[in-house]
C-alpha cells in the first residue's frame, strides 16, 4: 500500500477534513543518467570587459547590445565602472543618427503610430532603435515594460531594434540613462533613434533636451479648445500630429489640424529657423506616415545648414553633464547614513509641531553641508 504523506504545515493531529497529501515520486534506476552525473559542472560564464561590449555593439551584434544596455541601466555600482568604459569607446562612432522624441497624452496612439513609422523606415531600408520608456508604479517601483508586445510587427523587421525601459518616476518622462543607451544605438549602426516617452503632460519635457526633434502626437475629442494652447509641451513641439485621422474621424482631424496651426502661429518656434506645422496621419492605414518622414529630414537638412543642428548638440551634452552632477549629488545624500538620521529625526519635530519646515529644510541643508561638504562632524 502506499504511503499517504502529509504536508509540513498540516496539523499533527488533522481528521479527513485536510485532503490534501503529499504523494512519493518515482524511484529512478540505479543508472539512471550517469553519464551527466560524471560530467563535470559547467564553468561560470566569463565576464565580459568593455572591448567585447564595444566590438559587439559595432559589429551591430542586437544580443550584445541588449546586454550593453543592461549594464548602463544598472544601479549597482560595479556596473557604473564598466558602463563608462563602454561609452567612452564607442563614444567616437556614434551622434550620426537622427534623434526623435515622440510624446503625447496617453491613448494619443504613440505605440501604435511608431510602429507604423518604424516598419516605414525599415521599408525605406533604414535601421530603427525604438527606446520605448514605461511609466513605473509609485508603489511597486516595477512596470509593465508591454511596449514591445504591441509592436508586434515592428518587432520582426531584422533592422529594428525595440527596448522598453522602466521610467523609475522619473517626471521627465525618459530614463536618467537614455542619453547613453541613444549612443549605444547609434554606435550600433541605427540610423533613426525614436524615444517614446510615458506621456504625463505638462512635465514631460526633458526628453526635448536630448533629441534633435520633437513630435507631439494629438487626438480630437481629448479636451476643450484651451487645451493646446497651453504653453507646457505645445511651444517645444517641432511639430504637431493629429493621430488616428481615419473613418469617421477624418474630419474631425483635419479640423483640429487646422485649429493647431492656428494656435501655433501665435506662438515662437521651438527650433530656430523651423516653422512647426501640424499634421495628420492615420496608423491603420499608413496615411500621413510617408509625409512625416519627409517633414522630419527637411527639419534635419535645414537645421544642419543653419547650425543650429551642431549648436543644439552641443547644449545637449552640456545638459547630460549637469543632469549626471545632479545625480552623482542625489544619490550621495541618499546614501549616506547619518544624513538620512537627521533628516528623520528634522522631519519628525515638523510633524510635532516643534519647528517650522522653513526651519527645517535650513537645517537639512546645514546637515547636508556639515556632512558632506566640509569633512567634519562638528557641529
Amino acid at each position: 500500500m502506499r504511503e499517504n504523506l502529509r504536508p509540513d504545515w498540516q496539523p499533527k493531529d488533522a481528521g479527513a477534513e485536510f485532503a490534501c497529501s503529499v504523494m512519493p515520486g518515482v524511484p529512478l534506476a540505479s543508472g539512471h543518467n550517469a553519464a551527466a552525473r560524471s560530467t563535470a559542472p559547467a564553468k561560470a560564464r566569463t565576464a565580459l570587459t568593455a572591448e567585447d561590449y564595444a566590438q559587439g555593439i559595432l559589429a551591430g551584434d542586437r544580443v550584445m547590445l541588449s546586454r550593453a544596455i543592461t549594464v548602463i541601466e544598472s544601479n549597482a555600482p560595479k556596473h557604473f565602472e564598466l558602463g563608462q568604459e563602454i561609452i567612452q569607446k564607442i563614444l567616437p562612432h556614434s551622434g550620426k543618427a537622427m534623434r526623435v522624441g515622440i510624446t503625447g497624452v496617453p491613448g494619443a496612439g504613440k505605440s501604435t503610430f511608431i510602429e507604423a513609422f518604424g516598419t516605414y523606415l525599415c521599408g525605406e531600408g533604414l535601421k530603427v532603435a525604438v527606446l520605448a520608456v514605461d511609466p513605473s508604479s509609485s508603489l511597486s517601483k516595477g512596470s509593465i515594460l508591454g511596449d514591445k508586445t504591441r509592436m508586434e510587427n515592428l518587432a520582426r523587421e531584422k533592422n529594428a531594434f525595440i527596448r522598453p525601459s522602466p521610467s523609475g518616476g522619473s517626471l521627465g518622462g525618459v530614463t536618467r540613462k537614455s542619453r547613453e543607451t541613444m549612443l549605444l544605438c547609434e554606435a550600433a549602426g541605427y540610423d533613426a533613434v525614436l524615444v517614446e516617452t510615458v506621456g504625463v503632460g505638462q512635465s514631460e519635457t526633458m526628453v526635448r533636451s536630448m533629441v534633435d526633434y520633437f513630435l507631439v502626437v494629438v487626438i480630437t475629442g481629448a479636451g476643450d479648445d484651451l487645451q493646446g494652447i497651453k504653453k507646457g509641451i505645445i511651444e517645444l513641439a517641432d511639430s504637431i500630429l493629429v493621430n488616428k485621422a481615419d473613418g469617421d474621424n477624418k474630419m474631425k482631424a483635419m479640423m483640429a489640424r487646422a485649429d493647431y496651426d492656428q494656435i501655433l502661429h501665435y506662438l515662437r518656434p521651438a527650433t530656430e529657423g523651423w516653422k512647426t506645422k501640424a499634421y495628420t496621419c492615420s496608423s491603420i492605414t499608413g496615411e500621413g506616415i510617408a509625409d512625416m518622414w519627409g517633414v522630419i529630414k527637411d527639419f534635419r537638412d535645414n537645421v544642419i545648414a543653419s547650425g543650429v543642428f551642431s549648436k543644439r548638440r552641443k547644449e545637449q551634452t552640456i545638459e547630460w553633464v549637469r543632469a549626471m552632477t545632479a545625480e552623482y549629488l542625489q544619490n550621495k545624500i541618499a546614501q549616506n547614513a547619518e544624513l538620512t538620521k537627521c533628516r528623520e529625526d528634522i522631519e519628525r519635530k515638523v510633524i510635532e509641531g516643534a519647528i517650522t519646515p522653513t526651519v527645517a529644510a535650513k537645517a537639512v541643508i546645514g546637515s547636508m553641508e556639515r556632512l558632506l561638504f566640509t569633512g567634519t562632524n562638528g557641529t
